[in-house]
């Protein structure tokens, strides 16, 4: 049963949902913008409704997913594991080879079930940073940073901490091609549309310059 729970729990978090929405809308996001399934680049390059649709499916799921695996046991260690396999399940998906988003949706479904309070300050950093500079990749990175130490403050079990450093250590990574195009000021603000880049099987853009 404790097998059982967590397998699902990475599994669900596995399932690809913007791929699959932007599949609907006739988008293969993969080969669009900067090849990730996230909101953000569903947004540019498939419209609103399908980025909305990703998002909170992928909250869902975290939230879905966390909640499955913690059924593993009851002591607070099950639920952390289960928060991490989920955010493992989106960054490396079995169904699409082992490629994935960047765990910043997903994790905020995951956190929202083991330490909901813990989001508030980090949804304040998030806001405030894309309202300030319209970098959702900064945003990202500086809130999820901020969310051990605020579950960390508010007394949440150890456990939950360690996940926390541990899937803000995933976010960051996820985010390094972001990180260099922040730094090189090549990064899209939010709200830009999708540059034509064509990319290859394995992601990497085919010609052009990846924004």
């Amino acid at each position: 049963m404790t097998a059982l729970s967590l397998l699902f729990a990475y599994l669900i978090g596995a399932l690809p949902v913007g791929y699959l929405v932007a599949r609907v809308s006739g988008v293969d996001i993969r080969q669009r913008g900067s090849g990730n399934i996230g909101a953000t680049n569903v947004l540019r390059t498939a419209g609103w409704g399908p980025a909305v649709a990703t998002l909170l499916g992928d909250i869902v799921k975290g939230y879905g997913g966390t909640w499955v695996g913690s059924l593993a046991g009851p002591d607070p260690q099950w639920a952390a594991v289960a928060a991490l396999l989920v955010v493992v399940g989106n960054c490396w998906s079995v169904f699409l080879r082992f490629r994935g988003g960047k765990g910043v949706a997903t994790g905020l479904g995951a956190f929202l079930r083991i330490t909901p309070w813990a989001l508030l300050p980090a949804a304040v950093v998030w806001i405030a940073l894309v309202a300030s500079f319209r970098f959702v990749s900064l945003a990202s990175i500086c809130a999820v940073l901020g969310l051990p130490l605020a579950i960390l403050l508010l007394s949440y079990p150890l456990p939950f901490v360690a996940v926390a450093c541990a899937v803000a250590a995933i976010v960051v990574a996820r985010h390094r091609e972001n990180i260099a195009r922040l730094l090189a000021g090549t990064e899209r603000r939010f709200g830009e549309k999708e540059q034509k880049t064509r990319r290859s099987a394995a992601g990497t853009p085919v010609s052009g310059v990846e924004r």
